[in-house]
């Protein structure tokens, strides 16, 4: 495709600066994390407004662009070869932001996989597993009677939390610097203890470096415009 007007996405949700990145999402663990990452580069971006309550990731034109029907996805109109780009799912377009700009990704080879393999242990581990739990804990599975479902992904839940408070000690990054493996973390964390309101159940304040860790996050400029994009309705 040559340029922008040529995605069909485009036809639901018209751009109206096509020289600039068109973000498709909702405020959810996964879709901020490419808003974020557009504030951090300081890119400039246009959100469109996914509603899961429409069922828009569903939609014919939502489809050509992602097949997974899932958020977050986003065109480039200043892709790799100088042409439109589309790309989805937020591990992928964590990285493709940051090899795009030079930021949050070292080009140093042994720190870029550290960073890389913690992106990973979070689209693996942390997400799924998160999700699951607030499934289980606060949505349609609260009401299934065998406690094997929820106890599996609370005890899961744990252990990777323990995970990451060891990796913290001494350091206020996941991976030494601030990175992606930041930006794809610390939203999870966030809906697991505020949106899903699992704190006490995952024994959130016996851990010794996430709770800073989640906080110095929320703290950064650029994380707090991210979280709000784009607005919902």
């Amino acid at each position: 495709m040559t340029k922008l007007s040529d995605f069909p996405i485009t036809k639901k949700w018209p751009a109206q600066n096509a020289g600039i990145i068109q973000l498709y999402s909702l405020p959810t663990p996964n879709g901020v994390k490419a808003s974020i990452m557009l504030e951090e580069c300081g890119l400039d971006y246009e959100p469109h407004l996914v509603s899961f309550g429409t069922d828009d990731q569903m939609t014919p034109e939502f489809i050509s662009l992602n097949p997974n029907n899932k958020i977050p996805a986003m065109i480039d109109p200043n892709g790799p070869d100088g042409t439109p780009f589309g790309i989805w799912e937020s591990g992928a377009i964590l990285i493709y932001l940051a090899e795009k700009t030079g930021k949050f990704l070292s080009t140093d080879a042994a720190t870029r996989y550290q960073t890389l393999q913690w992106l990973m242990f979070q689209m693996g581990g942390i997400g799924p597993m998160f999700g699951q739990l607030g499934f289980f804990h606060k949505f349609a599975g609260k009401d299934i009677e065998d406690p094997r479902p929820k106890a599996r992904y609370v005890a899961e839940a744990i252990r990777l939390l323990k995970v990451l408070d060891t990796q913290l000690e001494g350091q206020d990054w996941i991976a030494g610097d601030y990175s992606i493996a930041d930006i794809a973390i610390a939203p999870w964390l966030r809906s697991l203890y505020g949106f899903y309101e699992a704190g006490d159940l995952v024994n959130w304040d016996d851990l010794k470096n996430v709770p800073a860790y989640l906080e110095r996050f929320l703290a950064r400029p650029a994380v707090q415009v991210g979280l709000t994009k784009p607005p919902r309705d």
